[in-house]
């Protein structure tokens, strides 16, 4: 950790600080955390085995949360940790904090520019800050509930589109080894959105692609089962900005729900239709 976030975390904890200070303080934390990813990014990491891949997948995470793990818990030292990030449903009550050291690091180990380091503050499962940092572009997305979203102070807005034939839509896959079921669904609402929409987009990670909806990019994204990490930052994001956010039936989303739509709110209707096929 560099010595000017130590002595500015310690600063902030000396007393009690707003939800808006403890974002600037999260997002200073997610920025020096992405720093040492950056530095370890570069030639495509080889493993022939999951175990290899498992090890360095877990070096990654345990290079970030060296950074992340002692900063948020000095800056909010009675609040949980989650230490699983591909991990669902409710949490307990209370304030956790929700982080993915390394959001897309499968894309890391090949060399691909498509990650992030994510910490997003829940409190009684209600998301109130997130901060998704972008080391590649140097870009931090920003949320708190009731203030907003921003990417690097500027508002983000979503898009006006309301014809979802003119839109672009992107999906994700949750997790490595999914359940027939899963897969057999993410297979078949791909299908119905590619005659529907006028672009599907379908990459690894999430938050990716619901910052991208929250900047206005991209119209809607979807996507069956799903960790609390990887879509509980987004949707605090794509909902300060303006957007919508439900299951895949249009109902009302929680971290237990078996689909997650987001969306602008002139095609979610159309997207909903879509899905519910």
């Amino acid at each position: 950790m560099s010595e000017s976030l130590q002595t500015t975390d310690i600063a902030a904890t000396a007393g009690a600080i707003s939800d808006a200070d403890l974002l600037d303080r999260t997002a200073d934390a997610v920025r020096a955390a992405g720093s040492v990813l950056r530095e370890r990014f570069g030639d495509v990491v080889r493993y022939e085995t999951r175990e290899e891949l498992m090890q360095a997948l877990a070096a990654n995470d345990y290079a970030a949360l060296e950074i992340l793990s002692p900063v948020l818990t000095r800056l909010r030292p009675g609040a949980g940790f989650v230490e699983d990030e591909l991990a669902g449903g409710a949490l307990p009550a209370g304030e956790w904090w929700l982080v993915d050291p390394a959001e897309g690091n499968v894309n890391h180990l090949h060399a691909l520019p498509d990650w992030a380091v994510t910490a997003t503050l829940v409190r009684d499962n209600q998301p109130v800050l997130t901060a998704v940092h972008l080391p590649l572009t140097g870009e931090t997305y920003t949320a708190l509930a009731g203030g907003g979203a921003h990417v690097d102070g500027r508002p983000l807005h979503v898009s006006q589109t309301k014809d979802l034939g003119l839109g672009i839509v992107s999906t994700s896959q949750a997790r490595p080894d999914e359940d027939e079921k899963v897969v057999q669904r993410i297979g078949s609402s791909i299908t119905a959105m590619l005659f529907d929409a006028l672009v599907v987009r379908t990459s690894v990670p999430a938050t990716l692609h619901l910052v991208n909806v929250a900047a206005g990019r991209i119209d809607a994204f979807w996507q069956y089962a799903g960790a609390r990490a990887d879509l509980l930052p987004g949707a605090l994001l794509v909902t300060e900005a303006g957007g919508k956010i439900s299951d895949a039936q249009g109902n009302p989303w929680t971290p237990q729900s078996e689909s997650f739509l987001a969306a602008a709110p002139g095609v979610h209707a159309q997207a909903v239709t879509t899905l519910s096929r």
